[in-house]
């Protein structure tokens, strides 16, 4: 992976010159976030060695290349899933991709349903913690020490102070956010009765099909990171909102622009 790692990044490096701080992965119905940036280079996946291609409706396919203020971005336009039938080396490639690129901080995003009594539809919750429930770790195998020690520390996933920047920024914004604990699961179906009783009982807020095997190697290269989610759909263990996809993507489209400004902010502020 080393290998192929740095051939991508050197086959950007030479297209490109350019060094961004800070990482975004966009996800379901949030790609709008680049029309914030001033971008300059777009890649589309496709052309790049070594990457996957987006398969899911609504992730548009693209590395983005641009600036918010005086901070050099790179965006993930549509991420990879494991549901998709890649490997989590996969998954997780561009991530290492962007750290050789130069980031040292990394936002992601994602759609989920919620179980917190508290959220509804459209709730914005910044994530604290996550439970990994997915089937395959991204670590898994060989450690190369190039890419960060064999055992990580996984006691602040997601960063607190830029959790607490974030709360700032919500709070100046009038934008209201929760908190909570993110559950991964492998997908595509969305969850049973059950399942969302198991994801209460685990002590989780919101359940969702991405982010931890992205976080988990971003955190293994030490890289900062900080995680939103919209809640699309809510369910207990009682009852399930009837949900599709295109609802999905309605849903968190409905609260983009509140997640495009909190997360413009932070970059520009933190």
């Amino acid at each position: 992976m080393w290998e192929q790692v740095q051939e991508t990044v050197s086959y950007i490096q030479d297209k490109i010159n350019f060094t961004p701080e800070y990482g975004v992965i966009l996800g379901s119905g949030l790609g709008s976030f680049t029309t914030d940036m001033e971008v300059l280079h777009t890649l589309p996946y496709h052309e790049i060695p070594n990457f996957p291609v987006s398969t899911v409706e609504g992730h548009q396919g693209a590395l983005v290349f641009g600036t918010i203020g005086t901070k050099k971005v790179v965006a993930m336009q549509g991420r990879f899933h494991y549901y998709e039938g890649y490997s989590m080396t996969e998954v997780t490639f561009p991530v290492r991709v962007m750290k050789f690129l130069g980031i040292d901080k990394l936002v992601v995003s994602n759609a989920s349903g919620g179980v917190n009594p508290n959220y509804q539809v459209g709730s914005i919750v910044m994530i604290t913690d996550h439970i990994n429930m997915t089937p395959e770790h991204p670590l898994r195998g060989k450690n190369d020490e190039r890419f960060g020690p064999r055992f990580v520390n996984m006691s602040e996933p997601y960063s607190r102070k830029m959790i607490a920047k974030g709360t700032e920024i919500a709070e100046n914004l009038n934008i209201d956010v929760q908190r909570g604990i993110y559950l991964g699961l492998q997908g595509p179906t969305f969850e049973t009765l059950a399942e969302y009783k198991m994801v209460q009982i685990l002590g989780a807020d919101c359940v969702g099909m991405s982010t931890v095997p992205e976080v988990i190697v971003a955190r293994h290269m030490d890289v900062e990171t900080f995680g939103i989610s919209v809640i699309t759909d809510m369910g207990n263990a009682e009852s399930i909102d009837t949900i599709s996809h295109d609802e999905v993507l309605e849903a968190a489209k409905a609260a983009e622009p509140k997640v495009r400004s909190l997360i413009k902010e932070l970059i520009l502020n933190y």
